[in-house]
């Protein structure tokens, strides 16, 4: 007569061994998921300051109020010629890979020889 093979828990520890690549697979989605929400805020940022440039106002201030203040602390406005260029970074939940995140948008508010 053979040994009954015994399978209680089986399903217990797979579902453990499984935990930290559910973990890994959470954390980056809600990675992309804020770099997505970077590169909305990018866009209308420079969409706001190209308006402001076109009405003769502060592009730079323009673009900071067009965004919330929890993120204005990271992004970078430039302004050159006619074009607003916006750069924000993505909340850190998998650091190495904000850098790589980092959502760029550029409005122009005109022709580009134009000057402001």
């Amino acid at each position: 007569m053979t040994a009954l093979r015994r399978t209680d828990g089986q399903a217990s520890v797979e579902l453990v061994g499984m935990l930290p690549l559910v973990a890994m697979l959470v954390l980056v989605v809600g990675q992309l998921l804020a770099a997505g929400a970077a590169a909305e805020l990018a866009g209308g940022a420079a969409e706001a300051g190209a308006v402001a440039l076109v009405q003769g106002g502060d592009p730079a201030a323009a673009a900071r109020e067009a965004i919330p203040g929890w993120s204005r602390g990271r992004m970078t406005i430039a302004v050159e010629r006619s074009r607003v260029r916006v750069e924000v970074r993505p909340r850190a939940i998998v650091p190495p890979l904000v850098s790589l995140l980092a959502a760029r948008a550029t409005a122009a508010a005109g022709p580009e020889g134009r000057a402001p």
